[in-house]
């Protein structure tokens, strides 16, 4: 006998497990069912949280080899990758298995396996073993996340052509590394193997990296990695990708048509990712899906059937786990009788390379392009005692204001703690708040917060420090 529920949540990554955390806080009973045998999604087992443990130990490794410099004797200083992936391994299990206790407290079903529709109201359950289970469920949430694409003709086999997925679990470091695509993803990973040593390659379609982002903050970032030695090769389209006995050769050609080929160990594919909605059996039930395969939704997350849902990497939107997560909680009030919502405004992107880089709100290009004079507020951690003191220094922080209310349209950040200090304009910027509210706030000194201060200041051109 099938059992029922009265939600269920397919999925159990940031979007999908939040969901059914916050479904269950609400008196719903509720399952969850994650393919994968451990719960995070991507962003936990394969993405967010073991780059950032890689991220974090090579920038400490980075660090103590140059701790001479400041006064700060040191032997010899050796790399053991083996221990530092061990590291980065046990904290994703802790963390996973520290949600799986969370489905536990809140009393959600887990369901190990790979669920796909039966009917709208129907999910059948496969497990490892190909054992299969038919629960049931009056909504269904669909939060299955996304999976890295690869370019025309080349096959990932996450051996010498790897995906984020394989860039993390390399045994040994690669002399050269080409990283094919100029993105959040591929420069970070980028900058993790150049810090423990390989030769990083960045071959990017278009004129600039991180697309999207407020162009004077990419170019500034760009400038800052190629002082770390990584090396760009702008305006260059992958023709092919030929693997061979010591590795690949990635042939490329640049915009005035020269035909470029790079050898290396090791190809880092990341130009994107792709709705994952393959296996869910959709078209049995009739979803519609919009031109990039991601499934159509309306403002309340439903899809065209009434009582099918859908959150995160596959619909509109940034592919980011706090924005899953966010979708997660509005989705699960909202199906209680409650008013969630998601304000898209105001979701901050970071890339965690050294420095951080973070986002928020309008860029320049974009407040140009739909005609909105503003303001600009910038101030340079050269001028902050506490980057200064910490030999940390590099960047800036730019904040764009509307030219007559005053009212924080976005914000932009490179530097030390760029991925922390971006909250608080996130907050300002839910509440409305103006650039004069931000300078008017007491920063305690000395912190990195005061260039943010300093940057509100400079939008009515009287910063103090510069």
């Amino acid at each position: 006998m099938k059992e029922k529920f009265q939600a269920i949540v397919i999925g159990g990554g940031p979007g999908g497990y939040v969901c059914a955390i916050r479904l269950a806080q609400l008196g719903i009973k509720t399952a969850c069912v994650e393919s994968r045998g451990s719960l995070g999604g991507t962003c936990l087992n394969v993405g967010c949280i073991p780059s950032k443990s890689l991220l974090n130990l090579s920038e400490e490794f980075n660090k103590v080899k140059h701790l001479s410099n400041k006064g700060i004797e040191v032997g010899e200083v050796k790399l053991n990758l083996s221990k530092m992936m061990k590291s980065k391994d046990k904290a994703v299990t802790v963390l996973t298995k520290g949600v799986e206790f969370l489905l536990k407290k809140n009393k959600v079903t887990y369901y190990k396996g790979t669920g796909s529709f039966k009917s709208k109201n129907e999910i059948l359950i496969k497990d490892e073993n190909n054992k299969e289970t038919l629960i049931s469920a009056d909504k269904i949430i669909i939060a299955t996340g996304s999976v890295p694409v690869s370019l025309p003709g080349v096959e990932i086999d996450e051996k010498i052509i790897v995906s984020s997925t394989g860039a993390l679990n390399l045994d040994q470091v690669p002399k050269k590394m080409v990283v094919v695509g100029g993105g959040y993803i591929g420069l970070e990973m980028g900058s993790v193997w150049s810090r423990l040593g390989a030769e990083v390659h960045v071959v990017e379609f278009l004129d600039h990296i991180t697309p999207g982002m407020d162009k004077e903050i990419s170019n500034e970032f760009m400038k800052i990695l190629k002082k770390q030695k990584i090396n760009f090769h702008m305006q260059n389209k992958v023709e092919k990708i030929q693997k061979n006995k010591s590795g690949a050769i990635v042939y490329t050609k640049d915009q005035n048509g020269k035909q470029n080929k790079f050898e290396c160990d090791i190809v880092l594919i990341s130009v994107g990712r792709r709705p994952n909605t393959n296996g869910l059996n959709l078209e049995k039930i009739g979803i519609e899906l919009d031109n990039k395969k991601r499934i159509k939704t309306k403002k309340n997350f439903q899809t065209n059937l009434d009582n099918v849902y859908a959150i995160g990497d596959v619909i509109v939107g940034p592919m980011l786990a706090h924005k899953a997560e966010d979708e997660g909680i509005a989705v699960a009030e909202n199906i209680a009788g409650q008013s969630g919502h998601v304000n898209y405004d105001t979701i901050p992107g970071v890339i965690y390379t050294s420095p951080e880089v973070a986002s928020i709100g309008k860029t320049e290009e974009q407040l140009k392009k739909d005609n909105v004079k503003y303001k600009i507020g910038k101030f340079s951690f050269m001028a902050n005692s506490r980057a200064k003191a910490i030999d940390d220094a590099e960047g800036f922080v730019k904040i764009l204001a509307d030219e007559k209310t005053d009212k924080v349209l976005g914000a932009h950040l490179i530097g030390p703690h760029a991925g922390e200090l971006i909250a608080e304009i996130g907050i300002a910027m839910e509440f409305g708040a103006s650039s004069e509210d931000i300078a008017r706030t007491c920063h305690a000194h000395p912190t990195f917060s005061e260039a943010v201060k300093e940057a509100a200041l400079s939008v009515d051109k009287r910063a103090i420090h510069s």
